[in-house]
């Protein structure tokens, strides 16, 4: 779905992103419009990069950069020194070259499980609507932790499971946990995982409130009728499946590498 077929040209995307959305400023009881919904995508992006603090004294890396907007966008929101993307598929990698600003923002081909990249090479890693693919999400936190500098910064937001005692729920209701594109990660796991890395500072904080419904509302729009698997994005929310967070962790910055 990243390949030749550019599952960011789908209308439930728009705008070349490939995010959920963050809908805080979406009016429940209006028609969302494609601008919405693209500035949806970027309050997703501007939501990561406020809680890291980006600015402009910052080498930033993006894991699962995908077509490269949302990087391009944040390095000229932002500011930061150096914004480079990696991400697994080199179809992706193409279509986010066209962004690339010479040594500064560029994108590359890579996995988050084995980062193309020096030791402490950077001061900020982010990764948006990417970790659920993983299934290495201990090599995923470990290859983050390597290549941040100490007092580095990191983010994780997507959609995981509030608790690990309901496996497999999920890929009774939505077709990309049946398939196996989603990975059906929990939160205590993802929180093990880093800490383990030797992240501290550890934060989980759910912003589905601001996702589900507004997303379910763009779907509706779209012409899914309700009972669809893509709708059930909100039911499984509401029942407790499945959650959209924003995870937060820090190296510290007096420890080297082990």
């Amino acid at each position: 779905m990243y390949g030749e077929d550019d599952l960011s040209s789908l209308p439930v995307f728009a705008g070349g992103f490939i995010n959920f959305g963050f809908w805080q400023d979406v009016a429940a009881d209006q028609r969302i419009t494609v601008e919405q919904r693209v500035e949806s995508q970027f309050a997703l992006y501007r939501l990561v990069f406020e809680r890291l603090g980006v600015g402009a004294g910052d080498a930033v890396l993006e894991i699962g950069s995908g077509t490269g907007v949302g990087a391009a966008w944040a390095f000229a929101e932002f500011g930061p020194r150096e914004l480079h993307g990696v991400d697994l598929s080199p179809d992706q990698v193409a279509r986010a070259s066209a962004h690339a600003q010479g040594e500064r923002l560029t994108y590359r081909q890579g996995a988050a499980e084995d980062l193309p990249f020096p030791d402490e090479t950077f001061d900020v890693a982010v990764s948006i609507e990417a970790a659920q693919h993983l299934d290495d999400l201990g090599a995923f936190a470990a290859q983050a932790y390597r290549v941040l500098r100490p007092g580095g910064r990191f983010a994780v937001s997507t959609f995981f499971a509030p608790t690990a005692d309901r496996r497999g729920e999920l890929a009774a209701r939505l077709d990309t946990f049946t398939s196996g594109v989603d990975r059906d990660h929990s939160i205590p796991e993802v929180v093990g995982h880093l800490e383990a890395a030797g992240f501290g500072d550890v934060r989980v904080t759910s912003i589905g409130e601001h996702v589900w419904p507004g997303l379910d509302r763009w779907i509706a729009q779209l012409g899914v009728p309700e009972g669809e698997w893509p709708r059930r994005w909100l039911t499984s929310y509401r029942d407790g499946l499945i959650d959209y967070y924003v995870i937060s962790a820090g190296r510290s910055a007096g420890e080297r590498m082990r």
